[in-house]
C-alpha cells in the first residue's frame, strides 16, 4: 500500500511542475500495482482540488477530482474519525514541520501499517518507518 500526498498528485497534473516527470513515472508504477492499493485521504483530496483550481482553474480541478473519486486503484479515506489521532500526531511531531494534512497522512500510514508515501515533501523522509516515493 501507498498513501498519496497532494504534492505528488498536483505534480502529476501540472506539466510545468518541477516534479512532473518523476510523478508521471511513479504514477505509471502505481497504476501497474507496484505498491498495491493507494490510499487517498479526504484532506489530500481537498488540497488537490483547491490548489489545482487556484493555479489552473476549475476546468482542470473538476475532472481531476472526479477521476480521483472514481479511480479503482484508490481507496478514499474519510478523515473525521481520525481527527483527534491526527491532532496528536501534529502536536507531538519532532524534527519535522508537518502540516495538519501531512500529520493525517502519517497517522493513516501508521494505523494501516503502510510503509510508503508518494510525495515530494521532504519532511516525510524524517518519519521513522516511512519510505518516500518517487526518490
Amino acid at each position: 500500500m501507498v498513501v498519496l500526498d497532494s504534492s505528488f498528485i498536483i505534480a502529476y497534473h501540472n506539466a510545468r511542475d518541477v516534479h512532473h516527470t518523476a510523478s508521471v513515472h511513479a504514477m505509471g508504477e502505481l497504476i501497474a500495482g507496484k505498491w498495491g492499493q493507494a490510499l487517498l485521504l479526504e484532506y489530500v483530496f481537498l488540497e488537490v482540488v483547491t490548489v489545482l483550481s487556484s493555479r489552473r482553474g476549475l476546468p482542470v480541478a473538476t475532472p481531476v477530482g472526479s477521476t480521483l473519486l472514481q479511480a479503482r486503484e484508490l481507496d478514499f479515506v474519510p478523515c473525521s474519525e481520525l481527527f483527534l489521532e491526527t491532532l496528536e500526531t501534529f502536536r507531538n511531531q519532532t524534527g519535522t514541520k508537518l502540516s495538519f494534512t501531512d500529520a493525517a497522512i502519517v497517522t493513516v500510514a501508521r494505523r494501516q501499517d503502510v510503509g510508503v508515501i508518494a510525495s515530494f515533501d521532504r519532511d516525510f523522509q524524517n518519519i521513522k518507518g516511512i519510505a518516500v516515493i518517487p526518490r
